[in-house]
């Protein structure tokens, strides 16, 4: 069987390694940069906007900033943000921010050179024509700046489209771990927790090869022991690094096999509760690892020995570690008190409509064992008793 594998062209990563973005860039032939930035780290503490001027300046580069963006992207984001560059003639995207950051820089990469491209024929395309991209992670978590994939919500419709395309995968990623330094410790827990979902689901995944397991593997190991250093002790350098290291490996990984169940479950929990991404497929996770331990108990059991070497006993008993730690993650981020922010109360009806939202998502097929109706409405169960234990209503 022969498989393709896909990752960014080139990738800098190290303290301090923003100041190659002007390299970087002048590497790919531009020479006006249009930069789509999450606001928030043009505010203090980051404060970007005069460093990157001053970086791209040196290098007699022009920049057009777009910090427009609320939320995650939408179609009506992409209009706008696609206008903006046309007008601006830039000749190179740049996404600095979150996953919405960089997915709203892929899609305004794509528009901005054939506009009239329907979102649902991206994935058909035999080449991808697209401005040249560049992606600068501010948060440890999507793995956006390494996957071929784009996540923008229609605004008519309501429903979260998420086109693939090898060409979306950007040219260069930026991996600059001083820029999540001042992360707070939420924001640190759940996209902390989505990378490692990418990862743990990027392994099981019946889709998943030698090489993605590779690049899985390595981002287990990463994220299970920077996350409660990063969580712990924001400023800790090598923790952040090797956060977005294993963040980046995730995506690769996943963008490569896919993600399963518990960002299927995530993405219709999410949307009905108005919560995180981040923090809907770490409610969900440790249903999902316990609903398909035994059908990928072998690898389950590989990372457990990766997780605790000195884990004794049979196969099954060494896989349930990797279900230890995630739940001993999701209690330390207090991940069930800040779901039962967001969920008093559920009724029947509710659930009913979760499950056909997850089974009407990506990510239901690719499980070692397809899940039916009745076994995502007893997760959704699992999860929403669990909830009730630290109900604000109690």
């Amino acid at each position: 069987m022969v498989h393709e594998f896909h990752l960014p062209g080139s990738l800098y990563h190290g303290a301090g390694s923003l100041e190659k973005l002007a390299d970087a860039a002048a590497g790919l032939g531009a020479h006006h940069l249009f930069v789509v930035i999450s606001s928030s780290v043009l505010r203090e503490p980051l404060n970007l906007n005069a460093r990157l001027k001053s970086i791209l300046v040196k290098a007699d580069l022009s920049i057009t900033i777009y910090s427009g963006l609320k939320g995650e992207p939408t179609t009506e984001h992409v209009k706008e943000a696609v206008n903006c560059c046309m007008e601006s003639q830039a000749d190179c995207i740049v996404a600095i921010g979150g996953g919405s950051a960089i997915d709203l820089a892929k899609a305004v990469s794509v528009f901005a050179v054939i506009p009239d491209i329907q979102y649902k024929e991206i994935p058909s395309l035999k080449i991808m024509k697209r401005l040249p991209l560049i992606a600068v992670p501010t948060t440890a978590g999507t793995g956006s700046e390494a996957t071929k994939v784009m996540v923008i919500t229609d605004v008519e419709s309501g429903t979260k489209m998420n086109p693939g395309h090898p060409g979306l995968i950007p040219d260069i990623a930026i991996l600059d771990p001083e820029l999540t330094e001042t992360l707070p410790e939420s924001y640190t827990a759940y996209t902390g927790m989505d990378a490692l979902a990418h990862a743990l689901e990027a392994y099981v995944s019946t889709r998943a090869t030698e090489m993605s397991d590779y690049f899985a593997v390595k981002a287990i190991s990463l994220i299970s022991k920077a996350l409660p250093i990063s969580f712990k002790q924001g400023s800790n350098l090598e923790a952040r690094e090797n956060m977005l290291l294993g963040s980046c490996f995730a995506g690769i990984a996943f963008s490569n096999s896919s993600t399963n169940l518990a960002h299927a479950a995530g993405r219709a929990l999410g949307a009905r509760f108005h919560m995180t991404h981040g923090l809907s497929v770490a409610l969900l996770l440790p249903f999902v690892i316990e609903y398909g331990l035994k059908a990928s108990q072998e690898k389950y059991a590989r990372i457990g020995n990766i997780l605790n070497p000195e884990a004794f006993g049979s196969e099954g008993e060494i896989a349930q570690e990797v279900l230890k730690m995630v739940v001993n993650l999701n209690n330390l981020f207090h991940i069930w008190e800040a779901g039962a922010a967001y969920i008093n109360q559920t009724r029947e009806g509710e659930i009913l409509l979760l499950v056909d939202d997850a089974l009407a998502g990506n990510g239901i097929l690719t499980n070692q064992v397809v899940p039916g109706h009745d076994d995502i409405k007893k997760i959704y169960q699992k999860l929403f008793d669990k909830i009730s234990e630290y109900s604000v209503l109690k």
